[in-house]
């Protein structure tokens, strides 16, 4: 297949420093590459993504966000790549603008990589109209409402640059940007309480990031804390292979939380807060714990040493590696290739994905379909059901929640364990592609 990426034009894919989404396309496009694919990478100059790379800006659009530059970016995007097969879009405005302009003549994908807010439901209902919309995990998935979703695609990382670790440092760890919604205020309280170390590797560089850490943060650190500092790669790598734990208390419905897979594959463990897709990648008292506050959270460390770190490292492997993401969009492509001149949500696309409720892992295909009732899966003593469905030649199980599990809320966290710190005997069934 010629499958053409497009990289939104702010940060050079792979990024320097910062920056989820121009990772997860370098991961993509490397791992479509190893799968025998033409793949070709529209982004900014600076790029060393190892692919064929066609740009318009040499540098980085500053400042982020605006429009102008960005519609010059899209338009020249989709014109540089008329010729292959079936074009993937990680920018937001590519899909809408590029159709009022008559551009793409192939199948269009883009992920969504941001939260879904009541503000860009007009946005992404157009999109929807024109391009195949991909969700990075069923939570993310589920706040799309009546937006029709082609698929739900876990992230995946380079496990030959996420190597295990021994867990030796003696120290907590954070990694992500200094914001009220990554909870830094909550990882220096939980550590300073349970009486460990904390070790910060932060974004600070925005007025916001600064003003959250000289407010928030900074009054909780002692005199003898290390001040928090945004690491290169190769520091944070070996940072999560030593430390004891993630402690991730992300107070939003994150999308997906890289980080949570970047800890896993260095056998690390993670503490994090049941909120977005955190209950889909930590799999509790196997990988971490999911705790419901922050005195939760600070009895979890206590039993951290109870988790196999290999048992992380081999969820990683099974679950996280950019193997078996780019395996899964290809599959999405060939399924839309396969239905050509079909609206983008009739192509009722099944990706196996491993979901994790509280204490329990299975394989659990999602079904944009909603219209037909399948919707995302619900492991917390909801009703399940099986349909056999075709897709692509192939006969596969659809496992999803009956209806009446989906409303109100949150299917994944339905029935709370009163004290999650006992649910580290469970053996829970394994799967997943």
């Amino acid at each position: 297949m010629r499958i053409g990426l497009i990289a939104p034009p702010w940060i050079p894919v792979p990024p320097p420093a910062y920056g989820g989404t121009e990772i997860v396309i370098d991961y993509l496009a490397r791992g479509l590459m190893a799968r025998g694919h033409d793949v070709r990478l529209f982004t900014v100059g600076e790029s060393t993504c190892p692919v064929p790379r066609q740009w318009l800006f040499r540098s980085p659009v500053e400042p982020m966000g605006a429009c102008a530059q960005e519609a010059a970016h899209v338009l020249a995007a989709y014109e540089a790549l008329a010729d292959v097969d079936i074009i993937h879009d990680h920018t937001v405005m590519g899909p809408q603008l590029a159709v009022r302009r008559g551009i793409p003549r192939q199948p269009v994908v883009t992920t969504i990589h941001g939260p879904f807010t009541p503000q860009s439901r007009r946005t992404l209902a157009e999109v929807a109209r024109h391009a195949s919309i991909v969700a990075i995990s069923h939570a993310h998935a589920r706040c799309f409402g009546d937006i029709p979703v082609a698929a739900v695609i876990h992230h995946g990382i380079d496990l030959d640059t996420h190597k295990p670790g021994p867990g030796t440092g003696g120290y907590l760890l954070f990694v992500g940007r200094m914001s009220a919604e990554k909870g830094a205020h909550h990882a220096v309280r939980v550590a300073r309480r349970a009486g460990w170390p904390l070790v910060i590797s932060a974004k600070i560089r925005d007025p916001a990031e600064r003003a959250y850490f000289d407010q928030q943060v900074r009054p909780l650190l002692g005199p003898g804390d290390d001040m928090p500092a945004e690491q290169p790669l190769t520091v944070r790598l070996d940072l999560m292979r030593h430390a004891a734990a993630l402690v991730n208390p992300i107070t939003w419905p994150e999308p997906f939380g890289l980080v949570m897979a970047e800890a896993l594959a260095a056998a690390t463990p993670v503490l994090a807060l049941p909120n977005g897709a955190a209950p889909e990648i930590i799999d509790q008292g196997r990988t971490g714990y999911l705790c419901r506050d922050e005195e939760e959270m600070i009895a979890a460390v206590d039993h951290v040493h109870q988790i196999d770190r290999w048992q992380c490292r081999t969820v990683a492997e099974r679950r996280c590696s950019l193997a078996r993401m780019a395996a899964d969009y290809e599959r999405l492509y060939r399924a839309l290739l396969e239905h050509p001149g079909q609206p983008c949500q009739a192509v009722r696309l099944v990706i196996p994905c491993t979901v994790s409720g509280l204490g329990i892992s299975f394989p659990s295909p999602y079904c944009c379909d909603r219209r037909q009732g399948l919707i995302s899966p619900a492991t917390c003593g909801s009703r399940a059901f099986t349909r056999l469905v075709g897709i692509a030649g192939r006969r596969e199980f659809l496992t999803a929640a009956a209806p009446d599990a989906h409303r109100g809320g949150n299917p994944l966290a339905l029935q709370p364990d009163p004290d999650p710190l006992k649910r580290g005997d469970r053996v829970a069934a394994t799967g997943g592609p």
